[in-house]
């Protein structure tokens, strides 16, 4: 059994707020709170809120899930939050520009496969699994007024994003105020003693979440701010979908491995910090070794592609996965294994690919087919109309370097 103190170290880990004092009071509370719970037996209630603005989690979401983890490890009660409500206003924290509002269906089929994905990570008997339209779908119009004169236009104007925006001439509408208020009244509906999120959270937890706790008579929850965003492939900004930049969970052992295999060099160290869990000796021993030359980039990366896909798809597919990274990228061959879809008609690549859903829409197969990145039997196509039909059957379609169907008549 862990002691107090010993608590306070794992669960405050890897937490920043850009303020030294709110990260030593957000300590002090914690560790108060779990005193507390000590001499109740009771635990404390966690939850960290997931939007399903797409139907993929990502790599970059699994940082706030160990957390979780971490607070479920300890024996405390955690509730994975869908997001079904707030999804329909659309976060604007670290936009430059107002979201796309979803329709509800939209957020319902991305939500469908949610909890399931977050399983990759989470206890799922240890679980909680709510969607926060079970108590913002009832607030009225007068609910919604009393919420918000809770909060004054200058608190929201001075956040970074808006004020970025209105330097820019860019506008802001009036519904991307009701997020932080939608967000913050997650908190009071669940009667939240901690919310985990990221950086780009700041705001919505540790200002509207704790002081619409506290209007409403609530002991305001304690904020566990995770320090560290995730790059994406790039290696430079956030992860994210919208992007492009993303690692999906839900993403094919060999699709994952070989985005894995994609990231940048830099970006390595912080991959093994955050999906691994490496301590700090481990990263003072891989920066020694990449330093003195005793670890090859190259390997280490190779050994980071199989370790991220074994925690999501186990060891034989991470095995598997090398082997067709290795066949196709350093023998220049094709993967020994691959899906096939029967064609009976004549259809444009672009409709194939969008029908497989080898790319997400008809612009993506048009850029990547301008980039040389779409071939059949090995041939660019660079046409967006063109056509495969039966007669050119058996053929090999291929989209980037890591995905392959072979067309079959």
């Amino acid at each position: 059994m862990s002691t107090i103190d010993e608590q306070v170290e794992i669960l405050m880990s890897g937490a920043e707020y850009g303020d030294p004092q709110t990260k030593e009071n957000m300590r002090n509370e914690l560790r108060e709170r779990l005193i507390e719970c000590e001499r109740s037996g009771r635990p404390l209630r966690v939850y960290c809120g997931y939007d399903p603005r797409t139907s993929d989690l990502h790599l970059g979401h699994t940082i706030t899930m160990r957390k979780l983890r971490q607070f479920q490890e300890l024996g405390h009660d955690v509730t994975f939050l869908v997001g079904t409500f707030t999804s329909l206003i659309g976060d604007p924290s670290d936009k430059d520009k107002e979201r796309e509002q979803l329709t509800r269906e939209q957020v319902e089929e991305n939500a469908r496969t949610y909890a399931q994905q977050a399983f990759k990570i989470l206890d799922e008997k240890l679980t909680r699994v709510r969607q926060n339209d079970e108590w913002l779908s009832t607030l009225d119009f007068a609910d919604i007024i009393r919420l918000a004169s809770n909060f004054t236009v200058q608190q929201f104007l001075v956040r970074e994003n808006f004020a970025k925006r209105i330097d820019a001439g860019v506008p802001i509408f009036l519904h991307e105020f009701f997020y932080a208020l939608m967000q913050a009244y997650d908190a009071v509906a669940q009667e939240a003693d901690v919310q985990v999120g990221g950086q780009d959270q700041l705001f919505n937890i540790v200002v509207a979440g704790r002081k619409l706790q506290q209007a409403l008579g609530q002991r305001p929850q304690i904020a566990v701010i995770m320090g560290e965003l995730l790059p994406g492939t790039d290696g430079e900004i956030k992860m994210s979908k919208s992007l492009g930049n993303h690692i999906p969970i839900l993403a094919t052992p060999d699709d994952m491995f070989g985005k894995v295999m994609s990231i940048p060099d830099k970006a390595m160290r912080i991959y093994h910090k955050l999906i691994l869990g490496w301590s700090p000796s481990q990263l003072a021993e891989f920066d020694a070794g990449l330093g003195d030359g005793s670890l090859h980039p190259n390997d280490v990366k190779m050994g980071l592609a199989r370790e991220i896909v074994a925690i999501f798809h186990g060891r034989e597919s991470a095995d598997a996965a090398q082997r067709t990274w290795d066949t196709v990228h350093r023998s220049g061959g094709l993967p020994t294994e691959m899906p096939e879809e029967k064609m009976v008609e004549a259809e444009k690549v672009a409709d194939v690919l969008r029908r497989l859903g080898m790319v997400s829409s008809g612009a993506e197969a048009k850029r990547l087919m301008q980039q040389n990145g779409v071939r059949l039997n090995d041939v660019a196509i660079t046409d967006p109309f063109a056509v495969v039909t039966p007669a050119q059957l058996p053929a090999v379609l291929q989209v980037g370097k890591r995905k392959f169907v072979r067309l079959v008549p």
